[in-house]
């Protein structure tokens, strides 16, 4: 179990600006990463180091972005002036997660424009419209060489998280007895700071980049 990637809502300026203006504050270089038929979405890869990337995301006019909690969750933040939807965690076995949660994990396909067809499941996501603390679970069915974080070297790094809401929620939503003591089954490069009296958001990521330490 690992931290795979952030998600980042498109605001009023649309997905490419947003997307331009957080690659400026990293030092990377945007990727266009295509459209999400099942959840009417599209988004742009900012890719990180240690096989970790950050998704800009934006909702189409699609009735799917209407129906599927992806879209859903997409529009929801977007209609808030945009900024950071979720924080996402891969899996080896999703069925500890679904046996946890009560229900299926749902198909996700991405066709890039490199001419990839991206495939995963994941599960948890109609949590993150209304409580962005809780990371949604993801398990890559595609080659890991196609993982967007290998679109290019990237010499920025998700070093921190902080996180809006009780840390106890958070930690039992993990399944993991303390996330604050370093749980050595889980990320130990990630730092992670509580703010318990605020909304319960991803409030902000914190970036290890060639010019110094960005937080966004």
């Amino acid at each position: 179990m690992r931290i795979d990637h952030v998600s980042y809502a498109a605001g009023p300026d649309g997905l490419q600006a947003t997307a331009a203006r957080l690659g400026e504050q990293l030092g990377v270089t945007p990727f266009d990463g295509g459209v999400h038929p099942r959840f009417g979405t599209r988004n742009v890869i900012l890719p990180l180091a240690d096989d970790r990337y950050l998704e800009v995301v934006e909702a189409l006019d699609h009735p799917a972005s209407d129906k599927a909690p992806f879209g859903q969750a997409v529009k929801a933040r977007s209609a808030r002036g945009g900024g950071w939807m979720a924080w996402v965690v891969a899996v080896e076995d999703l069925a500890p997660v679904e046996e946890r949660l009560g229900r299926g994990a749902v198909e996700g396909n991405r066709h890039t424009p490199e001419g990839n067809q991206l495939q995963w499941l994941q599960i948890g996501v109609k949590n993150v419209i209304n409580h962005g603390n809780l990371p949604f679970f993801i398990k890559w069915i595609s080659d890991p060489a196609e993982h967007p974080s290998r679109l290019a070297d990237s010499a920025a790094r998700l070093v921190g998280l902080t996180i809006g809401g009780e840390p106890t929620v958070v930690r039992a939503w993990l399944g993991m007895p303390d996330l604050e003591r370093r749980d050595p089954t889980f990320e130990t490069a990630v730092e992670f700071g509580f703010v318990e009296d605020d909304e319960p958001c991803l409030f902000d990521v914190t970036f290890e980049t060639p010019n110094g330490r960005v937080t966004i």
